[in-house]
């Protein structure tokens, strides 16, 4: 079998091959059987003939008529013709050869002598009769013979053949056997074989090509798989190599990244900030010196924030720095982070850092929504080249201290306005109460100098209690001021703050005051109680001055909108009306609500008390820095009521 050839091939010619020997088999079987039958039935008519032969000696010896006689001899005619030529429809055939033509012609010579001898007129005598009969039967047993002998050569033949056929058949099952194991199973355990060295992830793995054939082919392209699977996993190692290589750079940048804004986060002041990050970005970046500057709001002078490991003489020289002299602080308002490399050191732009040694230095705009606040240079003794990751890091870090630095400033400004706010509440405040006071006790010493020179006792000792009243009066004024302006809350519920503020009203006052608590609802933020205390104690003094009240009621609705009620029995007074002391109190704890975005209502009538109710947002949110007091306001007071 031509090793080229396909397995569908090989497999058709030794199918065809083993077809081809099992028909020749059966065929020849059948043509051994065929001359079987026929000779036997050629055996059983040359037996029937001997027995014709002694009917007619009978009959002729019997006296049988001529034309019964004539009848028995037609039929013997007959058998010898159905010898001579044969019948396919029994079948009947002669297997003829040299011996059986010879008897064959012995039985036609002797029945041609014979069959005149009985058809003879007289009749033959019997003697000669029985031996003509004789010799003939002697003859047809010979005949009979010579077709007997030939039938046994027959027979040895087809027993020889079945044992042929016999070993044909264990051989064809051999070959189909060997055929198989050898184009099918063999093929088949190598390609198994081979597939589990390549599951085993043995991407080396080849299985020799010896044939052409079907399993040649897949053969060839398991090895075509197995080194395209070779070349990707090697292919994918390298990728997965730079990949990890790219991730972990990644993650070193965030974390880099993460650590710079997490000190941005903490750093309290400008020179903190930038000093820590010029410190950080220069080791993160490997870089010799870097540098932080700061532009004016007309980008004509940079001013250096903070410098690490820059040189002396350098730092000196570019304190500040005006825009152009040199290459750094030389940014326009689309400038993005660039390396400037350094060529010669006379050129104007970069002498100072060639002479110090630097080679290239990197420029990064600080930049806030658009607006140029700056930049900082990172600094390099060697060629530097930037990738596309570590500029969109140095961006967002540049990002990040704008944002940082922009923060310390709004916080100082928050600071400043907190300040300034709170001042002007104070002067208010002083000015519609102490001052008030002030010139009223002028008032009256003026009234008691013109008395005492006049000598009218009366009127002196009335100016006088006028004058106490107010001293007492402005004391009580100094010490609610002060304790408005100490008041803090350190616990998420107000209902303490609360309690101490009524305490305080009560030793003051004497008054009977009461707190109720209804409904459950979510802590105020402690910027929020202050101002929520500051607005109960301004209604709490407006009682204390005006109301003449024998009792007071506070009460506090908890829930999604905070409500709290002060409630008094005094003389009341017109709410209609927008003149008068109390509308003073009133527009300072307005003022304090619209803070922290709530609302005050006021409800009064002349002798049917005053109802002071706050109603806070659903979200209250304080502005923030207005309930600090700057300490030489507060010093301020507290010394004036350590002299009162």
């Amino acid at each position: 079998m031509q090793r080229t050839a396909s397995l569908s091939k090989k497999l058709i010619r030794i199918g065809a091959s083993l077809l081809a020997v099992a028909l020749a088999s059966i065929g020849l079987t059948l043509w051994v059987t065929w001359q079987l039958e026929g000779g036997a039935a050629a055996v059983n008519e040359a037996g029937r003939m001997r027995m014709q032969t002694w009917r007619l000696t009978s009959a002729l010896h019997a006296g049988m008529a001529q034309p019964e006689l004539g009848g028995l001899v037609g039929k013997f005619d007959e058998s010898l013709s159905a010898l001579r030529t044969g019948d396919a429809s029994r079948p009947l055939f002669v297997p003829w050869d040299a011996q059986a033509r010879e008897r064959f012609a012995v039985v036609e010579s002797l029945w041609t002598l014979q069959r005149q001898r009985w058809l003879a007129e007289p009749a033959v005598p019997l003697a000669a009769s029985l031996r003509g009969a004789d010799e003939f039967v002697e003859a047809i047993d010979g005949f009979v013979l010579a077709i007997e002998q030939h039938l046994a050569r027959l027979t040895a033949i087809l027993n020889l053949f079945q044992f042929a056929m016999l070993a044909l058949a264990i051989g064809g099952a051999v070959v189909m056997l060997y055929t198989g194991y050898l184009y099918v199973i063999n093929p088949l355990s190598r390609l198994r074989h081979g597939l589990g060295k390549v599951q085993a992830g043995e991407f080396t793995t080849r299985i020799e090509v010896d044939t052409e054939d079907e399993f040649g082919q897949v053969a060839a392209g398991f090895n075509r798989m197995a080194g395209t699977l070779e070349s990707m996993y090697k292919g994918l190692e390298a990728q997965v190599e730079v990949k990890t290589r790219h991730i972990e750079a990644q993650r070193m940048r965030l974390e880099a990244l993460y650590e710079v804004s997490a000190f941005l986060a903490q750093a309290s002041s400008i020179d903190e900030l930038a000093r820590g990050f010029a410190q950080r970005v220069r080791s993160l970046m490997k870089a010799d010196a870097g540098a932080v500057r700061w532009s004016d709001d007309a980008s004509q002078r940079y001013l250096m924030l903070a410098s690490d490991c820059f040189p002396q003489d350098m730092l000196d020289e570019e304190r500040s720095l005006l825009a152009g002299a040199c290459a750094c602080g030389n940014l326009r308002p689309d400038s993005t982070t660039r390396v400037i490399p350094i060529l010669s050191h006379d050129e104007l732009p970069v002498r100072r850092c060639a002479k110090v040694g630097y080679e290239s230095v990197v420029s990064v705009p600080i930049r806030l929504q658009q607006r140029l606040l700056g930049e900082f240079n990172l600094f390099f003794r060697s060629a530097a080249t930037l990738s596309a990751e570590e500029t969109e890091l140095l961006d967002a870090l540049a990002s990040h201290l704008a944002s940082a630095l922009e923060g310390l400033r709004a916080a100082a400004l928050a600071r400043e306005a907190a300040v300034a706010e709170e001042r002007t509440l104070l002067a208010r405040e002083l000015h519609d109460s102490i001052a008030q006071s002030l010139v009223f006790l002028k008032i009256q010493l003026q009234l008691l100098r013109g008395a005492s020179q006049k000598g009218q006792a009366e009127q002196m000792g009335q100016a006088l209690d006028e004058l106490d009243a107010g001293l007492r009066e402005s004391i009580n004024d100094v010490r609610e001021l002060l304790m408005h302006f100490r008041t803090r809350t350190n616990t998420d519920d107000i209902e303490q703050a609360l309690q101490e503020t009524l305490l305080k009203f009560r030793h003051q006052t004497g008054l009977p005051a009461t707190l109720r608590v209804q409904g459950d609802g979510l802590p105020l933020p402690s910027d929020v109680q202050v101002q929520v205390l500051h607005v109960v104690q301004e209604a709490l003094s407006n009682v204390r001055k005006h109301s003449k009240a024998t009792k007071i009621e506070l009460e506090v609705f908890k829930g999604a909108q905070w409500r709290f009620v002060v409630r008094d029995d005094g003389i009341g007074f017109d709410a209609s009306c927008g003149q008068g002391p109390a509308h003073v109190g009133m527009k300072i704890m307005r003022e304090r609500a619209s803070g922290i975005g709530a609302e005050v209502d006021i409800v009064s009538a002349p002798g049917q008390g005053t109802r002071a109710t706050l109603t806070l947002p659903a979200h209250p949110v304080s502005r923030g820095g207005s309930a600090a007091l700057s300490g030489l306001a507060f010093e301020a007071l507290d010394g004036l009521m350590r002299t009162t």
